[in-house]
């Protein structure tokens, strides 16, 4: 049996779980009103400053009432794992994608227009660099194999989140997006079609020459001239090398240093 919580632990439990909650949770005896007032503020404020950095389009869309319901929801339930500031908005996507759907007076797209916002952070901070030395900017796309940016997401909504705007009307639509660093250290946004989708696909989950993953694209699709198919692959291999999204292939089988892909 473990031992009872010792009197001051009791006190922090129920200070921190009325900042984050008030009205499920009394205000400590003890404490002026006013004082636990200005706790509260304070905590509110920061995780909003945070959000409010990531989210931008979000706050516009769901406007203030809707805005703060959400977050002060996100501060009484979600437990964080991580303690480091720079991840709450990792934090929040976490809690809506498990909160379960929100209330009906929500936008239907409001997780997917989150994640989208969220991942020109993810992208902007992350740390992994391609290592030039395993890269051939000239190599054969069709060839050899193409080694993407490490730093990119393929990313496929239901909803047109790229459009979404205060007083914007969108209908849902299947909507293939790719996001990526360019060598400027700018997150690049570019609407792609689903052939360009599955085709980054299979080049970052497989091992294949890019000669190879047209032919599979090309058989999936059942197109009738799959020398059309190989011909379109390899002009639009080569425009993502143009704009960074691309880089060249590898020159062993040393392996690369993608970054694992993120999660809608």
């Amino acid at each position: 049996m473990s031992a009872p919580l010792p009197e001051f632990q009791h006190f922090q439990y129920a200070f921190t779980a009325h900042i984050r909650d008030p009205k499920a949770n009394p205000c400590p005896h003890g404490i002026e009103a006013r004082r636990m007032g200005i706790y509260k503020r304070l905590v509110y404020n920061n995780i909003e400053s945070f959000l409010l950095t990531c989210f931008p389009v979000l706050r516009k869309v769901l406007g203030a009432r809707r805005w703060e319901r959400l977050l002060r929801l996100f501060l009484a339930t979600h437990h964080s794992r991580s303690p480091l500031f720079r991840e709450i908005p990792g934090e929040f996507i976490q809690f809506l994608q498990s909160n379960g759907p929100l209330s009906s007076d929500y936008p239907e797209f409001t997780l997917e227009l989150a994640h989208y916002e969220w991942v020109e952070l993810v992208l902007s901070i992350s740390t992994h660099a391609p290592d030039r030395n395993e890269i051939d900017p000239e190599g054969s796309l069709l060839e050899q194999r193409p080694v993407l940016n490490p730093v990119l997401a393929n990313l496929c909504y239901r909803w047109p989140v790229h459009r979404v705007g205060p007083h914007v009307r969108i209908a849902p639509t299947e909507t293939c997006l790719l996001v990526f660093r360019d060598a400027g250290d700018h997150v690049r946004f570019t609407e792609i079609n689903a052939f360009t989708s599955r085709l980054i696909n299979l080049l970052e989950s497989t091992e294949l020459t890019g000669q190879a993953a047209l032919e599979t694209v090309a058989v999936e699709s059942r197109h009738p001239s799959p020398e059309v198919v190989i011909q379109g692959g390899l002009a639009i291999m080569r425009d993502l090398q143009v704009r960074g999204a691309l880089l060249g292939t590898l020159r062993n089988d040393a392996g690369d240093t993608r970054i694992p892909p993120t999660d809608n």
